[in-house]
């Protein structure tokens, strides 16, 4: 399979990876042709990035981090406990996180097992989604690589525990951020942009007031946007001051939101978004959080068209666990020509090369 822009896709391609809205239902399934119309349908839902079949590639593989079963159980644990949460007081909280609080936590130990039991990089565009109410799969993202950097990290397993319960509830302030604000496709407001940001604190006054919530979580929601140098909010918090979780989070909600599908902007690529995150690195975020983050995802996801230093080009076709940012890497041209025979290498072990562009139309397909 290949990774392909959907602005270059072709009528007859046929698509590797199943498309789902944002209930979890199937949009357009695996091994459909695609048509002109559903390729036009793609791009105005804002949907960047597709896997395509294409010979050459056919058995390179991409999994999603967790199983679907785990991922539609934590995805509708989040839903129901957000909308319940922005239509109930404070009372009638508490008795919600009675029957809930539990099993919201054993979404986060079944996320935490089945991250751990991999042992492969992270890689969230394994799956492609376009969801209306993206705080839903953006929380279980966040959770997801939360609880990834946790273990690279080190992190015992009862803090990872906490950690993932304060990933899945750091955004639940958003509900209460009325929708055409939130959804707004255009540059919001400075009124706007205020309403927005007021979602850490609501978060915050949310959960601290639900005894049954434990109060690390309601500082996940409350310091997420936080950072290093004082510049976040909305306290403003400097260094140590922001609980270690909250750095933790930071770090995990920016990679996710620039990396997804938004509907004022479209998404990046994985080393797009460690840019960004390096761009901020021991200023806004903390310098050895990213260093663990970038051994935990994958920065070049399989199936991607890179262009190497030396004039090669090929498709990723395997990650290197230890290595993130090393790849497996299947040439298919030489100096612009198609190669008779495709050949893979192993840039761990071929350290004078570097991936110097990675596009979705740097190869012609040949499907």
């Amino acid at each position: 399979m290949r990774l392909i822009s959907t602005f270059s896709l072709a009528p007859g391609d046929e698509l590797s990876k199943t498309i789902y809205n944002e209930n979890g239902q199937i949009l357009i399934n695996s091994g459909v042709s695609l048509t002109q119309r559903m390729i036009e349908r793609l791009n105005d839902i804002g949907i960047t990035y597709v896997y395509i079949e294409d010979v050459e590639t056919a058995d390179i593989e991409t999994m999603f981090p967790i199983s679907d079963r785990v991922r539609t159980d934590a995805i509708n644990t989040i839903k129901s406990t957000f909308d319940t949460m922005k239509k109930t007081d404070d009372i009638a909280n508490a008795f919600i996180f009675d029957r809930t609080g539990q099993k919201m936590m054993n979404v986060v130990q079944h996320i935490l097992a089945e991250v751990q039991g991999d042992h492969e990089v992270i890689n969230l565009l394994s799956d492609v989604f376009t969801y209306d109410d993206y705080i839903f799969t953006h929380s279980l993202n966040v959770t997801i690589y939360a609880l990834a950097l946790g273990t690279e990290l080190g992190l015992p397993a009862k803090r990872l525990e906490e950690l993932g319960y304060g990933a899945m509830l750091h955004d639940v302030g958003k509900t209460l951020v009325p929708r055409d604000v939130l959804f707004k496709p255009g540059k919001l407001t400075d009124d706007e942009f205020q309403m927005v940001k007021e979602h850490s604190e609501a978060g915050f006054n949310m959960l601290r007031k639900t005894p049954t919530v434990p109060l690390v979580a309601a500082h996940c929601a409350y310091q997420h946007h936080e950072r290093l140098n004082g510049s976040g909010y909305p306290r403003g918090l400097e260094g140590d001051d922001i609980h270690y979780y909250a750095k933790i989070l930071g770090i995990a909600d920016v990679f996710d939101a620039v990396t997804s599908n938004r509907v004022y902007r479209k998404a990046m690529l994985p080393h797009e978004g460690l840019e960004i995150l390096y761009s901020g690195a021991g200023t806004l975020f903390d310098i050895d959080m990213i260093e663990a983050f970038r051994k935990s995802v994958a920065v070049y996801p399989n199936g991607l068209t890179v262009l190497l230093s030396d004039g090669r080009k090929g498709i990723v076709s395997k990650q290197n666990t230890e290595l993130s940012d090393r790849p497996f890497i299947r040439i298919l041209e030489e100096q612009g020509e198609s190669v008779s025979e495709y050949y893979e290498i192993d840039l761990s072990k071929e350290l004078n090369l570097v991936v110097i562009d990675c596009d979705t139309t740097l190869l012609s397909k040949s499907v």
